[in-house]
This record gives C-alpha cells, structure tokens and sequence, in this order.
C-alpha cells in the first residue's frame, strides 16, 4: 500500500525547515529534502543517510538496504535472496557462527524482536537496533552491517544447516491461503516475472542448490552501488559519518557488473476474473483491483497529489464503514483505497467479505456501488472539509511531535527514498506545505480521482471461498455483469451529519476532596467528591499526547446468566453512538479533533479507554461522561451487527481450518473444558439480548465512585483540574462497593497429551503447559521471566540452530494473583510431522538441563540485559505508564516495584534458575497438545 503523505514516515522528520519559495511552480520544482538529514555517496557509490534524533536517548537504528530481492533470482537461485538475509546470522568474517546473535543479546538487543530482516521482491533490508551509551557499541554495529554488506562466511556446514530452517519457514506459509494464492497471482500480475519469483521460493530448490548459487547471488548483488546504510539516533552525526566511511569505503563492485533491470508489471489492457475454492478456506472474500500507472513524490505538485490521493481515501473509506453501520449491512467487511500495488504500478482496490455464497452478488454490487455513486456525483464539500480537518490535525500533530519522534519511525522514509526515489521533506517542512497548499484542493480535483481509478480496462477480480458449496457462487461472468453494471441506479450520498450538543445539559461539577502525591514516580492522586480517584502523571515524553484509562471492577462476571450478553454489550452500545449522535455522525461530529474514549466491559472490570492531546481534552471528558450518562439503544442496528457476526461464526464452523481446530482443542484442555470458555458458536448469538446488554452497561456504568481514572501525558495538573472536577467529578455515584466473581478457571492437574489430526499440508504445531499453583510476588516473578527467558534463549540454539527443525519457538509464561496464585509457563512451536517427537523430546532435555544445572550464566546476563534495555526505553513512553499504573492499581500491586529492577535483577542466579526450574518445570502438571495433518 503507498504510504500516506501526511502519515508517520514523512513527518516525523526534521527540526530545520526547508524553505519552500514564495512563488512555486509546483509541477517542476522538486520536493526539498529535510536538511537534518545528511546523505552521502561514497566513491563506490554506497549511499548512506545520517540523522542525529534523541528520541530514544541512547540508542541508534541501523538499516542496510540493498536493492535486490528475489526478482532478480535466476531460475536456480529461487528463494536465495531470502535464503542470503538468513546467512548473514550465521557467521560473518567478524562474528562467525552464531557469535552475532550472541553479542548483540549481551548488549540488550533481542533476536526478532530487535534484531531482524527482511527480504521482499525488490529490496532487502537488515535492521539493528544498538545502545549508544556503552563504549564501542555503535561501532560495533556498524561493523556488524559492513560483514553483512560483504564478508558472509557462507560456510558450507553453516548453508547445510539453515536448509531446514528456511524449509519450515516455507511450511509455516503452506495452507489454504497459500494455494489458492498460487492460482491467481499470475493473472493479477498480468504474468508477470513477479509472479514466478516469491521471495520464499521453491521447496525443490532450497533443499539441493549447490552452495556455489548461492554465493553467485551475494557476489552478484551485494555490492556498494546499490547499498545505503542508514543511521538515526542519539549520536554524533560526524563521528557516524566518519565510521561509515571508513568501514565502507574500501569495498569495491565485482569485476563484472551485472545490470540490474528495473522490472515492471506492463499493463496489458486486459479484465480477467479468478474464482478460487479450498476445503481449509472458510470465509467469502472478493477483491476488486483496478491496475494503474505507478506515480512517485518527486516535485511539489506530486506532493500535493498525493494530499488529494489521501483525502480521497479518508472519504470513500468513511462512506464504505457507514454501510459497515446501517440496519442490514451488505457485507461483514468492506473497503476502496488507492495505494501503491507491485513492479511500478499504483492500484484502486476495493473488497468486500460477503456473510455467504447467497449474499456474495450483494456484497460485490454493495462495494462496486460506493465507487460509482462517487463517480456519477462526487463527494459533499462538508466531507472534504471533514477529511481536511483531519488530515491538517494528523500533520499537526507530527509537526508538535517533531523532536519526540521516535529514530525507528525515521528510518522508512529514507528506505523509500533510496529504493524509490520517494523525497521526504521532514515533519515541519511538510506541516507548512500542508498550511499553504491543503486549503486549495478543490472538491473537483478530487471528484476527478474516481473516473481515473475505476476504469474499464486492467481490472481483476479475485473471489476466493470455501470449496464446500462452491456450486452456490457465482460464475466469471455473473461477476463481471455485477461489476459493470452495478450502481446504474444510484443517487446521490446524503450526509447526515448532525449539529447539537453532545450532552444535553452540563455536568454539576464535584470537588477535590484529597490531593496527595504517591509512589517514586510523582503520581498525584486526587479523589473527587462522588468518590472517583485519578492518578495523574504529567509526561515530557510526547507533545501532544494524553492517554486515560478508566477502571471499576465487576464486568459482566457479575452476570452470570448472560455470558453471551456480557461478552457483547459494550459492542452493541458503543456501536449505537452517543447522546443524540449515532456513530457515523459522532465520527463526523469529532473530524479535526484527538478525541478518542470509549466503554468496555470485560468479564472481571468495565470502564475507559481515552487517547488526546492537550487542546481537545476538554471534549474526550465530555465524550467520557456521556458514555456514562447518554448512552444509545438501536435495535435494527444490532439485529443487522448480530445477524453479520452469526453469519461470519457459521462460516467458521462449516469449514474447520486446522489453526481453529487446534485452538479450539488446545483451549478446551487448559480450561478444563469449562462452558463458561468455550469458543463462540453461532447458537451462542442467539442468547445475545440489547435490553439485557443495557441493563448490565446502565448498571455498571451508573457508579463512577469505585473507578479509578488513570491519566497520563502532557498537562498541568492545576490547569486541567478544573475539567476533571467537572466532567469527572460530576458523574454519577451510588458509593457502592463492588468487586468482580473471578471465574477461577485455570489448567487442570495432572498429565494430559492429546493430538488432533486436521489439515492438508505436511505441518504440525505443538504446544507444551506446565501449570500450577504460585505464590504471587515480585521476587518469585523475576524468577519466572528469567526462566522463560533462558529456555527462549536455548530453545532458539537446539531447535532452530542445531537441530535445524524449526523457524521460530516461543516460550511465554504468565501469572495471576487472584483468587489464588496461578502460573503457566508455555511452549510452541511449529514443526514438521514427523519431527514432532524429536524436537518435544529435544526441548524436554533442554529443560532437564536447567533443572539439574540451573540456566547458562551467559543466558542469565542476556536476560538482565534485555530487561535493563527494556525498561530504559519503556518508561520513557505514556503506553508503559497508564498501563502500569492502572494494572498495578486494579491487582493491588506496589507502585514503587519498578524501582526493585537492580535489586530483584541481583537475585536471579544460577541456583535461583535451578531452584525456579524444578520448582515450576513439574511434569506432574504438565500439558501437552499436538496438531498433526490429516491421517490419509
């Protein structure tokens, strides 16, 4: 998809503004650059680009980019490119073997986490998060990206070894979706060599190339003219400079240079329609795609096209979630966007899921109508008002956010530039451009955009379903009649927009009865005089920024004979609007505005999640206290939303994939096959009841005085208490006391091993529990995440590196405090069948080995080091604070615990390790749960 102009790669750019001159022709001048960015060219013709950026402190990103991916492939080098990225882990001239991943999880770097690639048909990229603040460490990171750029061992016991582990990265894409995807890319791509060269490749060939293939293609494309190394971060931007010339600069292009053919996908003229089934495929999807020339962002008026490309999208996507939210929607899902497609070309696509075979010439005509309604009578100058609004607030906001930009949002832009040509003018030069050139986009110039996307030539449609009924669908030609002739009758939009006050009369505001300031992170907690806390915790880490967070305990647990109604009321209610606003008209009420806040109710708690920014939080309160107070009923909205959500469960059922069936066995096993956690079936919609859903949401929305609101961002307490008294502390209070009914269901004791047998592909998953009983505190959680760290860690070295059976394991654990302490400590991975056995095996021994010996001190000393890193950059950031204030809050736990991090970090040893692994590896509680293909 092309990315937003205005969005987060071309905005968050810059502190200097580059002067955009008075009297512009904007068709031939060209996009200035950010000048905060320095970009370079080596005499080898590397390119690299440089930015100094704090945010975060300490820390640099990393990027080499090489402009080569699988399309340049020959015939027997399919899925090298993607097989190359995977080498350069395993053994370079200056970290040979897995020395690499190991260094870099010394520094705090986490493989996949931090640490990863990827390999795409035009590019390859290499990204590496480093800490700036140690001594050498930039320089060693830079180091790390010249052995990729160069110096891959590419040791032939190393190539042999990374065989198995590309295979089951190929397996894991292997399914229906896969399948039917091999019958239709080759039209959509108009035949195309994109078609034939996906970067994963051919099975056939990553199991016998010769390592000589394989070393042609690094040979051939690793080479400096088509390299960029990128660095943004907090660092000195002439030492970087210097350090990437030094190490670069020696390198030199083979003797041969091979061209490097640009590759496009030719537009043939031709409409073709592709109607795809699979047994394993259980939803009805159509893709409607209008292929079109490819545009770039290269001079101003191309920056000012691509503005009116994106209003464009804001209001056929507006207009297409309205239907989403009438009585009888047409379809479970639908959208129309413009956006960049493959080999050069841009596209406008529309897709719509039906709810079943009978619905699916509804759903196609639905989806096809909204297009043409635009083309026949164009958008309302409101809607554009609205979507500029919008889009001059979004360019506002990233302007404010400029030196709060985090380097990792950076570095996308100057990826697209080198591989693109894409120019990036940095969030102030753009926020200016915007101030001057967004206000003369006419409603014309946009209207115009629809009879250019929808055409009558270079389309394709693309219907896949499930293979089960497929005699129901309609035919190529049915299809192509729905798309030509749809919407010949269609009249002119009408907007329903609404003008009237979001709450009827203002809140009697309340008082602060108590101010004080609590815990080591300066939270000031007031309780106001209808018993509402806030816990506040004015932040510098963002400009424009304000989360709230509101919880009160209780939830739908509280309902024990309306699960099914408890489970969707704040849904049913969200979905109906607010005070006198529907949803579409609340959406179009709030355009211009950060003013985000809406009700859940979960099964333990309901209350509020809010997102702001300093000007507009005086309307997220109000919108806060109508949910409270002003809540909507809409009977024919609901029946239509339920009738969808059956539909899409019914689909579900009928056509069991092989993920859904292991869920659902795996979820029965660790819930002991409680009713109260089975999966939604379609049956279970039918006990869903709107009065009952208002009757739990008036009921447990009708107290505010056991919430506890937590806000945190950019305010002054002083300034904004004002607001809080009112719209806060006047809400509505009962002064009840009220808790939740905790359902008390956990993993049963004992020994269970069960395995399912679904699907069509050679695949397997296995998931391993080991459960019990846990006394819930800081020191013993330490312990638990360090355990699950250093088996992670081992897990990853056996599995995938030496046994070469696996792509990825994860090891996860998780806790609870109430009613009683709980633990479980989780393994999964995806295999081949007959590796199963092998690799359970394999991981049982790995943590036989902890047990006897306690965890590798090396792996202990990762694990602090990723928890340090972690931490350093989380509690910079609003999302750490609001949350952790507010889980901390509802579960009881100390607010001071984060400042424990050195000293409960000091307590993990080997021995600790050994202690926590016998105590908590008990295969007396021990789960087991395996998906194997189908026995033929």
């Amino acid at each position: 998809m092309k990315k937003p102009f205005y969005g987060i790669y071309f905005l968050m750019l810059g502190f200097m503004t580059p002067q955009l001159s008075m009297g512009q022709n904007l068709a031939t001048e060209k996009i200035p650059l950010d000048p905060s960015v320095k970009i370079g060219k080596l005499k080898n013709g590397l390119t690299y680009y440089i930015r100094k950026n704090k945010e975060p402190e300490n820390r640099a990103e990393l990027r080499l980019v090489i402009k080569a991916g699988s399309i340049l492939e020959t015939d027997q080098q399919q899925g090298l490119a993607h097989f190359m990225e995977h080498m350069n882990f395993n053994g370079t001239k200056n970290f040979p073997k897995n020395e690499l991943v190991n260094f870099l999880q010394k520094t705090g770097v986490r493989f996949g986490a931090d640490l990863n690639a990827y390999t795409s048909f035009d590019e390859t990229v290499y990204m590496l998060p480093i800490p700036t603040d140690s001594a050498g460490l930039l320089d060693k990171g830079l180091q790390v990206l010249e052995d990729w750029s160069h110096d891959a061992l590419l040791e032939n016991s190393e190539i042999e070894k990374e065989r198995g582990v590309v295979l089951e990265e190929s397996r894991l894409g292997r399914g229906a979706q896969q399948r039917m995807r091999d019958q239709y890319l080759k039209r959509i791509l108009n035949n195309s060599r994109y078609a034939d060269r996906l970067p994963i490749g051919k099975d056939s060939i990553l199991k016998s190339f010769k390592p000589e293939v394989l070393k042609s293609f690094y040979k051939d494309w690793y080479r400096p003219d088509l390299m960029a190394v990128i660095a943004v971060g907090d660092f000195d931007p002439a030492e970087v400079e210097k350090m990437i010339q030094d190490k670069f600069g020696s390198m030199t292009p083979p003797a041969q240079i091979k061209e490097r053919i640009d590759y496009k996908i030719k537009l043939d003229g031709q409409n073709n329609t592709a109607i795809v089934t699979d047994p394993e495929y259980p939803q009805y999807v159509l893709q409607l795609i209008y292929k079109l020339p490819g545009q770039k962002e290269l001079t101003l008026l191309d920056a000012k096209n691509h503005m009116t490309q994106s209003l464009y999208n804001a209001m056929i996507g507006q207009r297409i979630q309205e239907l989403t939210q009438k009585p009888n929607p047409p379809f479970l899902y639908g959208s129309s966007q413009y956006g960049e497609f493959l080999g050069g070309l841009d596209s406008y696509t529309s897709i719509a899921l039906a709810k079943d075979a009978a619905s699916l010439p509804g759903a196609i005509a639905a989806v096809v109508q909204e297009n043409v309604r635009v083309q026949k009578f164009g958008f309302t100058q409101a809607e554009l008002d609205r979507a500029k609004q919008d889009f001059m607030t979004s360019a506002e906001q990233q302007f404010k956010e400029k030196d709060k930009t985090k380097s990792a949002s950076h570095v996308q832009a100057y990826i697209d530039h080198f591989l693109h040509d894409n120019a990036f003018m940095g969030a102030e030069g753009f926020y200016q451009f915007a101030q001057k050139h967004l206000g003369s986009i006419t409603l014309e110039e946009v209207n115009a955009l629809a009879k250019s996307y929808i055409t009558d030539s270079n389309r394709s449609v693309v219907l896949m379903a499930p293979e089960k009924g497929k005699e129901q669908l309609p035919t190529e030609e049915q299809i192509q009649e729905i798309v030509s002739s749809a919407g010949k009758d269609v009249t002119a939009y009408v907007d329903d927009a609404l003008d009237a006050p979001l709450l009827p009369k203002e809140p009697v505001a309340g008082k602060v009865v108590s101010e004080k300031v609590i815990s080591k992170a300066k939270i000031t907690e007031l309780v106001l005089s209808n018993g509402v806390k806030v816990l506040l915790k004015p932040t510098d880490f963002k400009n424009d920024e304000i989360l709230i967070k509101a919880t009160g305990k209780g939830g739908y647990s509280l309902f024990p004979n309306d699960r099914e109604t408890g489970m969707f009321t704040s849904y049913l209610v969200q979905s109906a609007g607010v005070g006198p606003y529907n949803q579409t008209q609340l959406q179009k009420f709030l355009a211009g505005k950060t003013a985000q806040g809406g009700p859940y109710v979960n099964e333990l708690s309901e209350g509020i999640n809010g997102r702001t920014s300093p000007k507009d939080l005086e309307t997220t309160l109000s919108l806060i206290y109508a949910y409270f107070t002003e809540p909507r009923k809409d009977a024919e909205l609901v029946a239509g939303m339920l009738a969808n959500q059956k539909a899409y469960l019914e689909n579900m059922q009928k056509t069991l994939t092989p993920e859904k069936i292991f869920g659902d066995s795996l979820n029965a096993v660790l819930t002991n096959h409680d009713p109260r956690r089975a999966p939604l079936k379609p049956e279970n919609i039918d006990k869903v009841d709107l009065d009952k859903a208002m009757t739990i949401y008036n009921d447990r929305f009708s107290d505010a005085s056991d919430f506890v609101f937590t806000i945190v961002g950019a305010f002054d307490i002083q300034q904004i208490k004002p607001m809080l008294e009112k719209y806060l502390g006047g809400l509505p209070s009962t002064d009840r006391d009220d808790s939740y009914k905790h359902p008390n269901i956990f993993p049963p004791a004992g020994r269970i091993e069960k395995t399912v047998y679904k699907g069509l592909e050679p695949k397997s998953r296995v998931s391993m529990v080991f459960s019990g009983t846990y006394d819930y505190s800081p020191e013993n959680n330490i312990q638990l995440e360090a355990l699950q760290e250093a088996l992670q860690i081992k897990l990853i070295e056996s599995l995938r590196e030496e046994e070469s059976g696996v792509y990825g394991v994860g090891v996860s654990q998780s806790t609870d405090k109430f009613p009683t302490g709980h633990y479980r400590i989780s393994v999964q991975f995806g295999c081949g069948p007959e590796n199963v056995e092998k690799l359970v095996k394999r991981t049982m021994e790995e943590i036989g080995k902890i047990k006897t010996n306690g965890a590798d001190p090396q792996d202990l000393e990762k694990f602090k080091a990723e928890t340090r890193r972690k931490l350093e950059v989380a509690t910079k950031t609003n999302g750490f604070w609001i949350n952790y204030i507010d889980t901390n809050t509802f579960i009881g736990d100390d607010l001071d615990e984060l400042y424990r991090q050195d000293e409960l970090l000091s307590s993990v040893t080997v021995k600790s390790s050994e202690a926590a692994a016998k105590k908590y590896f008990n295969e007396k509680n021990y789960i087991k749960v395996v998906l194997m293909p189908e026995k033929k």
